[in-house]
């Protein structure tokens, strides 16, 4: 008979404690930082290599046969952590202080890739949506009207257009557009498409399958030309202005829509809001009437301030150019509009190591060959520099030598960026950034950057989320009642094929009701999905999910997002010595035997 054994192997336990609040803690701090990691969490680096090192039985030298109580009266905290440290023989005092409830806040920083922010040597910072938040709708509003009108009297579209009006509550990020055929869809992780639109009008289900699903010999990547993704708040724009005229093309009479391909209609969408962001439509309205639209963040220079004093090296990098950026950030930091006079005094880049505009993300993390210049910041002229050649003729010290003559940029690319920031490792990096590509995908992909991904949408999902969290218990449940019946009915279906007949009979009955069973539980399962998904967007749904899977957006910001949160002063309320620990995750056998209700069988016992 074959017996199954699992093993805790390592130290022993009931000596040892949790590294961090034994004697051990004081000892491991003093590691030189060039011998640590950012990915280093836990001060035992090489648990998991102890495990086959040093085997731990049960007994005295591992876990304690009869357990005993040693945190005393802890009230209603011992509840969550009472039978794990009696079981591993842990004394804890600091549980006494503990809430009885985990406060969950959606200022809260959330960890997908565990990260030590004490062997962080750098912290750069996206501008738009990351430092700069803005006021919806009154921001995009500025490029949706300036659009229309250059659609209108530069491009020659219908004068109706000018009647388009803006909502941006009906888009959530994370959709793709296929702008040749009009619609905006939502996919799951295996780039499923779970949910899909032709400008307002909704797909049916067998048409997004004729598509999209069954296509012979080929499955779309959604990365091909003509799929646009929507990574970042500000093409909620183009989505709307973009879904309006396809139902104008569509349902109205213009000759001129009829002449022009969904894919050029975007494509001139894409210019003219694009021209907006360019020409002064929308910066010349933010530096006359900034307060409306954009949102002061009272923790932003405390914490810039905070990562400078502990020796953290903070730089800026932004694909706005320096005029916007001068105005939006000389707001932020007087907290008001300011004069001229006081505007070219750039007393914001006193919070900066470095400042980078003009960057042309996502081309500035892969492209080693585009120019650097340096920014004058009393009028924003440029200067050439040598950049990396330069810092090297400056001999020792050279980058320091470099930033001294100015430390205000355009453009360049990584290389010159760590070569100022004297970096070694793109580990030692931590860029901060509202877009899903250009910001954290490829840095991480590229570069090896550890990223934090800015989400101001995050608050009302949670909020969302709490409310519904016992009717997706309810979901789930039913989830797992369906699929227990199937491998039951399974089971029934291999006796049937050993029994005689009348035993065969009976079993087919079982059979029979089992199969009605499920057609009722799924009848309850698609109207408690649908309530579902519509609590968090009556279209769109949940934005990290499709279906019952990660959604593409949600895949995205697990794999590639170290850090995500709310917004970037959230990184100011944790400590400088802070490490983010991820909460496990588990495949499906595991987590199916994670559950109070199931019990192993071991199929190869004899």
């Amino acid at each position: 008979m074959k017996k199954n054994t699992f093993r805790l192997a390592g130290t022993d336990l009931s000596k040892r404690s949790f590294s961090s609040f034994s004697t051990s803690a004081s000892s491991s701090s003093k590691l030189l930082a060039k011998e640590m990691s950012t990915y280093d969490i836990d001060t035992d680096e090489n648990a998991e290599q102890s495990l086959a090192d040093s085997p731990v039985t049960n007994g005295a030298n591992g876990l304690p046969s009869s357990p005993q109580s040693v945190n005393g009266d802890t009230g209603n905290v011992a509840n969550r952590y009472s039978s794990v440290l009696e079981s591993m023989d842990l004394s804890i005092p600091s549980l006494k202080e503990l809430p009885s409830q985990r406060q969950i806040s959606s200022n809260d920083v959330f960890c997908n890739r565990e990260l030590r922010l004490d062997n962080i040597r750098a912290i750069g910072f996206d501008m738009d949506y990351t430092l700069a938040q803005y006021q919806q709708p009154n921001f995009d509003k500025l490029a949706f009207d300036g659009a229309k009108e250059k659609l209108v009297h530069s491009l020659g579209y219908p004068k109706e257009v000018l009647d388009f009006e803006y909502d941006h509550t009906y888009w959530v990020r994370g959709l793709i557009i296929d702008t040749a055929r009009g619609n905006f869809l939502k996919i799951d992780r295996h780039k499923y498409v779970r949910v899909a639109y032709h400008g307002f009008s909704p797909i049916s289900s067998n048409m997004r399958k004729q598509i999209y699903s069954r296509t012979f010999n080929k499955q779309p990547s959604f990365t091909e030309k003509g799929f646009v993704n929507m990574d970042t708040l500000f093409q909620h724009v183009d989505a709307h202005l973009f879904a309006s005229l396809v139902e104008m093309k569509d349902f109205g009479e213009h000759e001129f829509l009829d002449e022009r391909t969904y894919e050029e209609i975007y494509r001139q969408v894409r210019e003219c809001v694009d021209l907006c962001h360019r020409d002064g439509v929308i910066k010349d309205e933010v530096a006359r009437d900034p307060e409306k639209y954009l949102v002061l963040d009272d923790g932003l220079l405390p914490m810039l301030k905070e990562f400078r004093e502990n020796g953290i090296k903070v730089f800026l990098l932004t694909n706005s150019y320096w005029e916007y950026t001068s105005t939006a950030m000389n707001y932020l930091y007087h907290e008001k509009k300011v004069d001229e006079e006081t505007q070219k005094k750039n007393e914001w880049t006193e919070l900066f190591d470095l400042v980078v505009v003009g960057a042309c993300k996502p081309a500035y993390l892969k492209d080693p060959y585009l120019n650097l210049f340096r920014v004058v910041p009393e009028d924003g002229s440029l200067k050439n520099t040598d950049g990396l050649f330069e810092i090297e003729a400056l001999g020792e010290n050279g980058a320091e030598k470099f930033l001294e003559m100015g430390k205000c940029f355009q453009g360049g690319n990584w290389n010159h960026l760590q070569a100022m920031l004297g970096t070694a490792a793109g580990e030692e990096i931590i860029y901060v950034g509202d877009h899903l590509y250009a910001d954290v995908l490829r840095s991480k992909r590229a570069l090896g950057w550890r990223s934090c991904f800015i989400m101001p949408e995050l608050p009302e999902e949670m909020r969302i989320f709490n409310s519904q969290v016992e009717l997706r218990k309810s979901i789930m449940q039913l989830r797992s009642l369906r699929d227990e019946l199937s491998a039951y009915a399974d089971t029934l279906r291999l006796e049937m094929k050993k029994g005689s007949f009348s035993e065969s009979r009976a079993i087919e009955k079982k059979i029979e009701q089992i199969e009605d069973d499920d057609v009722k539980i799924k009848e309850k399962l698609s109207e408690a999905h649908r309530q579902y998904h519509s609590a968090f967007h009556p279209r769109w749904g949940q934005m990290f999910v499709a279906g019952y899977q990660d959604s593409r957006f949600g895949y995205f910001v697990k794999n590639y997002a170290c850090l995500y949160t709310s917004k970037a002063t959230n990184l100011g309320l944790a400590s400088a010595s802070r490490a983010f620990r991820t909460s496990g995750e588990l495949l499906p056998h595991d987590n199916m035997l994670s559950r109070p209700s199931s019990e192993f069988v071991d199929a190869e016992v004899e």
